[in-house]
């Protein structure tokens, strides 16, 4: 594609940063490289030059895009994002200590480098990597000032952009970790004294930083590379933190313009390629808007006006792009005699294409739908309760539609081993007696949007005679991504209207633009709830937005604005996220929507497992945010980081900064 050959092409190997004495070093492929790493010893030389700084913010973009991708090749990432949230648990139940039990499990010392409790889980990655980001995007704010061929439009550009990047990893830090260090420089020595900053006037200094990028970065239309940030973008995140800080009108004007006079607009038929997934004749997608919209190779392409921002992650050149393993991760895991027949036989079967005389193609779930092994699994609320408006499941929604071929159900799937008399036949999940034919339905027995996470791999699907790894699309491959579209502006506006009057009935209308688009029949009508903002968010947005983070800035927006959740309960500033224990009463909107919907505190499942084989799904109050790792503040010998409420270690009294600009002098006294 002509576009990735001129997108997100340079990056240094050598930016450091030195916070709480840990040396944090990035790492790219050498393919990626270009031109040649640029030495980190001497900052002042590498980056007093253009071509330094668009090294630097390719790391910047590269590492953006990792977090829907990487972390020990299982994307535990974003995962770490959905089981912290109403839409998903951890689902690899061969797992002795998957975190399931998470009110127990989740400590300061539970979580250290690349052991991540079973690799289920990735708060230490969320932890470390973002600090990365942190350190990438200041040593462009450091240095743009002094590269003195550029003109001072385009040094605010730069510094626009990296403000962004800065921006989204501190809104994630703070949801995700509350009071935590605040960087602003690029250090040459570790500093080991530092104070926590709170979250409070972390947001203040973002929103001013946005509130600078939206003025001086470019639109999408007058760059030269597809997949920079973007002034769209900056609109985006700008919004967001006007909403964090309590400034509604401001944040609902923020998406007037994008939405009115920005250049974008809904996609509503149609467009670019149509890819009919991995094997057509087991699985036939029916052409659709929204097949279309999630396409890879539709995602980035000039007809599509709904992108705001993306992130290029395909093309000829294959090492240089980062693999997306959405179907080896995010499926169910079907190929094994756990899912059975009536008949006592294994349901379903790896048919190969190299046996020739038993392979049917009506018949071959692993090329149309991959080897799923189920690392998280959905929550029944998401796959199902969500999707019901004025009490009614959607029939036409084309986001959940098994007509068109966008969602699977596990009734989709036809039994495909002959010996069975079942042959041909839907799964069942009991029998004539009412007994279960799946012994684990955890890991192997979900819905899945399949418009969303279906991913070609042209390499292997080339390969007939391979191992089961090599069959098709059987893991994901790489693939664009969505960062931001015009939906969630929709989505943004109707929310920020919500703080300012919950009865304004244009709610509805910004609700009901998205759901008309995906061909919708229940459409909303009066009064709208944040649980209906939140929904169509879960709807749309699966596997885009980060849901932990975006529940707790709703949080957050909630008890800032004193304003109703769907049941009617009221939330303080000073007390939504200083509870504990895992009843139903209290706590934040985060906790609501969790114990209302998900399968967390609702007592231990039994299952036919060799790992976990009773999971005890528990989430705390106190959960509500992470406990900031033991080895940041052990490594912190000269100062003293705060701890999260409830966690050991937790001390009211530690000194914080409550203003940013103090944190900021402070970092200079090391």
């Amino acid at each position: 594609m002509q576009h990735m050959n001129k997108t997100l092409k340079r990056a240094s190997k050598g930016l450091t940063l030195l916070v709480g004495g840990m040396v944090l070093l990035s790492s790219c492929k050498k393919s990626f490289l270009q031109p040649e790493p640029l030495s980190f010893y001497e900052p002042g030389a590498t980056f007093n030059t253009e071509n330094g700084l668009m090294a630097a913010m390719a790391i910047c973009d590269r590492h953006l895009k990792g977090y829907w991708a990487v972390d020990h090749n299982e994307m535990l990432t974003l995962g770490t994002e959905y089981i912290f949230s109403e839409m998903m648990v951890a689902g690899a139940t061969d797992k002795r200590n998957m975190l399931c039990d998470v009110a127990s499990m989740l400590t300061p010392t539970s979580e250290t480098v690349y052991q991540n409790l079973d690799r289920t889980n990735s708060i230490w990655y969320l932890w470390e990597e973002t600090y990365k980001g942190v350190m990438y995007a200041n040593t462009i704010i450091q240095y743009v000032d002094g590269v003195k061929e550029l003109s001072e439009a385009v040094k605010n550009a730069y510094k626009g952009r990296a403000y962004f990047h800065r921006a989204f990893r501190y809104m994630a830090l703070t949801m995700e970790f509350n009071d935590i260090p605040l960087v602003t420089t690029v250090v040459g020595v570790p500093k080991q004294n530092f104070r926590s900053t709170t979250r409070d006037a972390i947001l203040q200094m973002i929103t001013a930083d946005m509130e600078k990028a939206v003025e001086w970065v470019p639109d999408q239309k007058d760059m030269p590379l597809t997949g920079l940030v973007n002034k769209g973008a900056c609109r985006m995140l700008y919004a967001k933190c006007l909403m964090a800080t309590g400034q509604y009108e401001k944040a609902k004007e923020q998406m007037d313009i994008l939405i009115n006079q920005s250049g974008y607009s809904l996609m509503q038929g149609n467009f670019g390629t149509f890819n009919p997934g991995g094997e057509p004749n087991t699985w036939p997608i029916t052409r659709n808007v929204i097949w279309d919209l999630h396409r890879p190779e539709n995602k980035l392409i000039a007809s599509n006006k709904e992108v705001i921002m993306g992130m290029p992650n395909r093309g000829a050149d294959v090492e240089a792009f980062i693999p997306m393993l959405t179907m080896r991760i995010l499926y169910p895991f079907v190929f094994d005699n756990r899912i059975q027949t009536k008949d006592g036989k294994q349901a379903l079967l790896n048919i190969r294409r190299s046996d020739v005389n038993n392979y049917n193609n009506k018949y071959d779930y692993m090329r149309a739908f991959g080897r799923g092994i189920a690392t998280f699994r959905p929550s029944s609320f998401s796959t199902k309760d969500m999707w019901a408006v004025n009490g009614t499941i959607d029939a036409t929604d084309l986001r959940h539609s098994s007509t068109h071929g966008n969602w699977i159900r596990m009734e989709d799937y036809k039994v495909n081993n002959k010996a069975s008399t079942e042959f041909g036949k839907p799964l069942s999940l009991r029998n004539n007696n009412g007994a279960l034919l799946c012994s684990d339905t955890i890991r192997r027995w979900f819905d899945v949007p399949h418009y969303k996470f279906f991913l070609n791999d042209p390499i292997n699907e080339a390969n007939i005679t391979g191992s089961d790894g090599l069959r098709g699309a059987t893991n994901g491959g790489i693939a664009d991504w969505y960062l931001y579209r015009l939906a969630e502006a929709y989505l943004l506006r109707a929310e920020a209207k919500y703080y300012i009057n919950p009865g304004d009935a244009t709610i509805a209308a910004d609700l009901n633009a998205v759901r008309q688009r995906a061909q919708c029949s229940q459409l909303y009508n009066g009064a709208v709830t944040i649980g209906d903002i939140m929904n169509e968010r879960g709807r749309e947005l699966y596997w885009e937005e980060w849901r932990n983070v975006e529940l707790k800035r709703v949080s957050l927006c909630l008890a800032r604005s004193g304003k109703p959740d769907e049941w009617g309960n009221t939330y303080s500033l000073e007390t939504f996220d200083k509870q504990a224990g895992t009843d139903n009463a209290g706590g934040s909107y985060w906790y609501q929507r969790i114990v209302h919907y998900s399968m967390y505190n609702k007592g231990p499942i039994s299952i036919n497992s060799t790992g976990n084989a009773t999971p005890n799904y528990t989430m705390d109050k106190k959960n509500m945010y992470w406990p900031i790792p033991y080895a940041a503040i052990t490594s912190n010998n000269k100062g003293r980081l705060s701890q999260n409420f409830g966690y050991d270690g937790y001390d009211a009294g530690v000194p914080k900064w409550d203003k940013w600009e103090d944190a900021v002098k402070d970092e200079a006294t090391y």
